[in-house]
């Protein structure tokens, strides 16, 4: 049985035979496909006569009908910038509705309790959903390092007459039945080309080439058994370190198509919200776009929020997280601290540095610098690369930048004692040992240093004290020229001026 001929046996589940031309509108086939899908459909005995449903019919609808759903919900929504740093992409509140709360009752609807939620990132702000929508929590503690294939390999056991859902999707009209009959992968019906798959006319989903144009992939799924059988074992076989960033779809594919039908929906059913610009087309109200972040680049800019476009997550740092974006098609970056980075940075004493350094060429130098909360904003740097530390002519530059800095002999009112520093951030362990076995053994012998380092003659200055080849960007000036500058001067202080040159060498 083809999937036009299914997809009018479904029909007739719902409605029953009227004429050819409202079958034809309902599954969107042909006059041609539907007479000769009824006629197959009669010889096969799912149909009777009159085109109603047989008891062969009806068993098979039964046999194949969902049973239960699994929400992805556990990743980060790096994409998600600035609001991802305080509300999971799940929890997102469209036109008066949280996303998740809305798949779960749309779930509901057709019967559907057995829901099994995938969570990692803010685990607990999930914990509500048990008591109010009877769901099942399942937790991925490696959400950090592994992408949605780690978090369904985790719940593998229960696919089977299942669906899959991304917990990022708004759906105009329902998307689930409680009547399916073939295994199949949710695609819109535009076209981009940055979707890596297309449907051809077999209605099957394949891979297609870097430059072509592609179907948006939507990513809600159903899966019957004979296929949750091939996904169950490829999940197993592909959940190890080599497949850790792949999302779960990698498991649908056998060499360059997917293993189940496309199930095509127009691009206005359904959204994938995965920006913050996508969710402000999609609900300019909703409560979550008051994001402080945002409202702090309204008040320094005198912008309104949406001429700030562009909006893209920045690689995620040791203690901050930045995102780009755009004014008036100026670019700019600014910078997020991240959690638990008020134990390590004295804000207060950053602003002081950046007060001494800005307008003297060496740092980016902040347009707005809060030392409250630590936010920044600063210039994007156009064509920016580190420091290779492993090219000599790179290493020449970044020294003599370095030194450069250093003979200014600029002054700040608090210094970095590297020992008092080590000091604190053990007791930051609160009272656990350190991983590393030979650590004492190593603090010992560092610190029997201290006496030979006291004796020595030293010139102290402000230094960088982070002067790690990472934080040496080369940029492309205005005139086309190389520019050098230093990034990241939150622990700069008053020190010898060899730290830098030392923490550059280790």
């Amino acid at each position: 049985m083809n999937f036009q001929e299914l997809d009018i046996l479904k029909s007739l589940y719902y409605k029953p035979f009227i004429n050819q031309r409202i079958l034809s509108e309902m599954t969107g086939h042909s006059i041609g496909v539907v007479n000769r899908s009824l006629r197959n459909l009669q010889i096969g005995d799912y149909l009777d006569n009159n085109n109603q449903l047989t008891q062969l019919a009806r068993e098979k609808i039964e046999r194949n009908s969902p049973q239960n759903a699994i929400i992805l919900a556990a990743g980060f929504g790096m994409r998600m910038v600035p609001i991802n740093y305080t509300t999971p992409k799940a929890l997102l509140e469209v036109h008066g509705e949280v996303l998740i709360e809305r798949t779960i009752k749309q779930l509901h609807k057709i019967g559907i309790q057995d829901i099994s939620v995938v969570v990692g990132f803010m685990k607990e702000c999930f914990e509500y959903l048990i008591d109010d929508f009877g769901v099942d929590l399942v937790v991925n503690n490696e959400y950090a390092e592994k992408n949605s294939l780690h978090s369904l390999a985790l719940v593998a056991d229960r696919i089977s007459n299942t669906y899959i859902v991304p917990c990022d999707i708004w759906c105009e009209t329902d998307p689930f039945s409680s009547c399916e009959l073939y295994s199949w992968y949710m695609v819109s019906d535009h076209l981009i080309r940055e979707s890596e798959v297309r449907v051809n006319r077999k209605n099957e989903i394949v891979k297609v080439g870097e430059s072509a144009i592609g179907n948006k992939m939507i990513g809600i799924s159903y899966l019957m058994e004979p296929e949750a059988k091939i996904i169950r074992k490829r999940l197993a076989e592909l959940d190890d370190k080599k497949h850790s960033d792949e999302f779960w779809e990698e498991a649908l594919f056998c060499k360059d198509r997917m293993i189940v039908s496309a199930n095509i929906v127009m691009n206005y059913n359904a959204f994938e919200i995965n920006t913050y610009e996508q969710l402000r087309e999609i609900d300019s109200n909703s409560n979550h776009l008051k994001s402080d972040a945002i409202q702090t680049i309204e008040e320094v800019f005198t912008c309104k929020d949406k001429q700030i476009v562009d909006i893209r997550v920045l690689k995620k740092g040791m203690t901050n997280r930045s995102f780009l974006f755009s004014v008036n098609g100026i670019k700019y970056i600014m910078r997020i601290p991240g959690e638990g980075t008020e134990l390590l940075v004295n804000r207060k004493q950053e602003e002081e540095v950046y007060k001494t350094i800005c307008g003297l060429g060496i740092c980016d130098d902040p347009i707005y610098l809060n030392a409250d909360n630590g936010y920044k904003i600063s210039s994007f740097l156009n064509n920016t690369r580190t420091c290779n530390p492993n090219d000599k002519e790179d290493l020449k530059k970044c020294m003599a930048r370095l030194k450069s800095f250093h003979d200014m002999h600029l002054q700040v009112s608090h210094s970095f004692d590297i020992f008092e520093q080590i000091e604190f951030y053990e007791q930051l362990w609160n009272g656990e040992a350190s991983v590393y076995r030979d650590y004492q053994k190593t603090k010992t012998s560092v610190f029997s240093l201290i006496p030979f380092i006291d004796s020595l003659e030293k010139d102290f200055c402000l230094t960088h004290i982070d002067a790690v080849p990472d934080n040496f960007l080369f940029y492309t000036l205005e005139d086309g020229s190389e520019g050098l500058q230093l990034t990241d001067w939150e622990y700069s202080g008053m020190q010898d001026p060899h730290v830098d040159v030392a923490m550059f060498c280790i």
